[in-house]
């Protein structure tokens, strides 16, 4: 519908023309927009069918959580962060450390206030894992080899 809006009250006389024009030739004008869009006016304007709720996955926020022994993981995030995560719930535990490239080589990095960081790591966690603290990953030494050590250490196996 064409809505114009003009300064004097109720519609011009040029307006109230030009909409009877358009009401006249609606058919023609819908075919012409079919015709250009290869028929997707008029599929726009169909009515769309309802969401149906088979198959999709609804999660109630208000619902407590039911209360599980956190199955606690190490890995390394996309951007370098070695952490320890809860499976169940994908909430991040503890931040163990950074990998970081130092003099073209990918370094691991303690996550202790030394180093840096505004948030330590654990003492009981880090004196596990302190001799790790710049560990240089190459060859026999990757990052799968480092979270398969951390989670060996921490007995997260």
């Amino acid at each position: 519908m064409v809505e114009i809006i003009s300064k004097r009250d109720g519609p011009r006389r040029e307006d109230a023309a030009f909409r009877r024009l358009l009401s006249e030739n609606r058919a023609t004008i819908t075919r012409l927009a079919d015709q250009f869009s290869g028929g997707a006016y008029s599929a726009g304007k169909a009515a769309k069918p309802k969401p149906e709720p088979r198959g999709l996955i609804f999660h109630d926020m208000s619902a407590a959580a039911a209360a599980q022994e956190p199955l606690a993981r190490v890995r390394v995030s996309l951007n370098g962060r070695v952490i320890i995560v809860d499976e169940n719930t994908s909430r991040q535990l503890h931040h163990l450390g950074q990998i970081t490239t130092r003099g073209g080589n990918e370094t691991f990095v303690l996550a202790t206030s030394e180093n840096g960081f505004f948030a330590p790591l654990e003492e009981q966690i880090a004196v596990l894992i302190a001799d790790l603290d710049n560990r240089v990953l190459s060859g026999d030494c990757s990052e799968d080899w480092l979270v398969a050590e951390i989670s060996h250490r921490l007995e997260l196996e």
